[in-house]
């Protein structure tokens, strides 16, 4: 049996010699280079990470599984995409008929904000934010012949529209545009002819365009720069705490929504919001952390208990920004659990603002 010591200097084709044999250290030193973007590919296909979680473990098994097999014709790297991407297929084909993730905003009509919130829809719908950290990527930059950055594979506009796609069509533009596969590298993992690849990459291309703005968040981002991001994140958090409404509209474009996973409520226009802000959200009070998730700003948000004399963890706000720094869009997802994947704490102590 190797050890790490010795195995972390080893070539690739000693651990895929070794792999092959049986020996599950040099396994873990073969995919662990590559499980952040698998994960994240996982994640894409399916627009869940729990979902993606599911999907890696068997990933993993069917790589472990058929190691002994991998006979060098594609990279390792291209098996494994082709493993990871024929999980998520199967996946997809189990979902009920016509269930597919999605945002608030696709779920159903904007809410009446003088009308009573509506409970929470637990099943399986909804698109679940991704950390950005997960993706182990430096920079975001994808192979050259990739359409889109890494990072903009995982931004919420993205993914939603992903998910609108049958399987086939949303497993070839990730390949192709997000990954940079070649189309006959797409069809190999995917058991078909470059024909058909194309084919449904130009059914993919069209419906995606449709749905994603003009600006990715990661050029929107890049050209307001990070002291700029800061200031946006410190004022959204400053309005809140103050209680305002007319501090947090301040800083939303005019035709702005607020949607709330794991409920079916969303709102749109200042005039809707002032309404919901005045009799939701700032009915409590708050404290809140930045953090990064979908390639976007994000901002954790803690609501004050009475009982406990401290702030606990609620919701993690996702933040679209507008190219002059305006909010166009924040997606809150109402989960406390989900806290501890985005390094924040479940608590924090300290006094109700007066």
């Amino acid at each position: 049996m190797s050890t790490v010591a010795n195995i972390s200097t080893w070539t690739e084709p000693a651990l895929l010699a070794a792999a092959g044999n049986g020996d599950e250290a040099a396994f873990e030193q073969l995919v662990e280079p590559r499980r952040s973007e698998l994960h994240a590919h996982c994640y894409r296909m399916l627009g869940s990470v729990q979902d993606a979680e599911d999907a890696m473990q068997e990933v993993l098994l069917r790589a472990w599984r058929g190691l002994a097999g991998f006979e060098g014709r594609s990279s390792l790297r291209s098996w494994l995409y082709r493993i990871a991407t024929n999980v998520c297929l199967s996946a997809i084909d189990k979902r009920p008929k016509r269930v597919h993730r999605v945002l608030p905003l696709d779920y159903g009509p904007a809410s009446d904000p003088h009308g009573a919130f509506p409970e929470p829809v637990t099943e399986a719908v909804w698109i679940e934010p991704y950390p950005d950290e997960a993706l182990g990527l430096e920079d975001g930059r994808a192979a050259p012949d990739a359409r889109y950055e890494q990072r903009e594979g995982v931004e919420l506009a993205f993914v939603a529209a992903l998910q609108h796609l049958p399987g086939n069509q949303r497993a070839a533009l990730v390949l192709r545009e997000v990954l940079g596969f070649s189309a006959g590298e797409v069809a190999e993992s995917m058991d078909t002819t470059t024909a058909s690849v194309n084919s449904a990459l130009q059914r993919a291309r069209k419906l995606v365009d449709e749905r994603l703005p003009e600006r990715s968040q990661q050029a929107t981002l890049r050209s307001l720069g990070d002291e700029r991001l800061r200031q946006i994140a410190q004022s959204y958090s400053d309005a809140l705490e103050s209680g305002d409404v007319e501090s947090v509209l301040t800083l939303l474009g005019e035709d702005a929504t607020w949607s709330m996973p794991p409920t079916p409520a969303w709102y749109r226009g200042r005039e809707a919001l002032s309404t919901f802000l005045a009799e939701g959200p700032l009915t409590l009070r708050w404290r809140h952390l930045p953090a990064r998730a979908n390639g976007q700003l994000a901002i954790g948000c803690y609501s004050w208990s009475e009982e406990r004399d401290l702030f606990e963890a609620r919701v993690l706000d996702v933040l679209t920004l507008a190219e002059d720094g305006r909010i166009t869009a924040v997606t809150a997802f109402i989960d406390a659990d989900i806290f501890a994947a985005f390094g924040l704490p479940g608590e924090l102590a300290g006094a109700e603002r007066r």
